[in-house]
């Protein structure tokens, strides 16, 4: 395995595919290539990649149920969605199932090599800071992990990044278009849906300890008032 860990696309479009396979490997991952969504969820139980490529539109088992059966079962491995369909109902649905990020072909393969590469960076990032406390959440950067109310609380890579962006200045207001910029690495990103939808993922998962609150018109805080 390359240096910068393996990397597991599920796409059955040989031509896609193999270019996905050749950026991913020049830019130092091994890679490892399935054509269906039941051969891929076998691949992660015995390569356990850094991170998974997954079209949607895989035949049989498609790319949003092998999300959801990977969330269901507690793995939140880093997923890049790849999909031919421009419907924000697809993309916004990909990321309530635990989505870390989505492109849609035709697509450059260099973004797709930026996006992977952003996504672990940010998850590898050390951090040396005290666990960060906002109401009845705590959030240890270094270990990546939260508890609400006392209770562990799974995140995606995605979901845990803007947790710990709103909890990084408790009280301050971060607009829709700063937080895209900073989480995600990009201007912009499929409009502010994207940070509504992961905001909405976290509230439901936090509970009733979640600190989020909404700015109306201007973006979200973490606060306890």
């Amino acid at each position: 395995m390359d240096a910068r860990g393996l990397v597991l696309i599920a796409e059955d479009e040989p031509a896609i595919a193999d270019l996905e396979r050749l950026y991913l490997a020049d830019a130092g991952f091994g890679v490892h290539v399935e054509r269906t969504g039941d051969a891929a969820l076998a691949a992660v139980d015995r390569l356990r990649p850094v991170a998974i490529v997954l079209d949607v539109g895989l035949p049989g088992r498609d790319g949003l149920d092998v999300c959801r059966t990977l969330r269901a079962r507690g793995d939140w491995t880093p997923v890049v969605f790849v999909t031919a369909r421009d419907d924000e109902v697809d993309r916004l649905l990909g990321l309530e199932l635990g989505g870390d990020d989505y492109l849609t072909k035709p697509f450059s393969p260099r973004e797709l090599v930026a996006r992977v590469r952003g996504l672990l960076r940010r998850a590898a990032l050390p951090a040396t800071a005290a666990p960060v406390v906002v109401g009845g959440v705590e959030l240890d950067a270094e270990r990546r992990t939260v508890t609400a109310a006392g209770r562990r609380v799974d995140l995606t890579a995605t979901e845990f990044d803007l947790l710990a962006k709103l909890m990084s200045a408790p009280g301050r207001v971060f607009t829709r278009e700063q937080l895209l910029s900073s989480v995600w690495g990009q201007a912009d990103y499929g409009g502010g849906r994207t940070v509504d939808v992961h905001v909405a993922q976290l509230r439901a998962k936090l509970g009733d300890a979640s600190p989020i609150r909404t700015s109306r018109g201007v973006g979200y805080a973490a606060d306890v008032g």
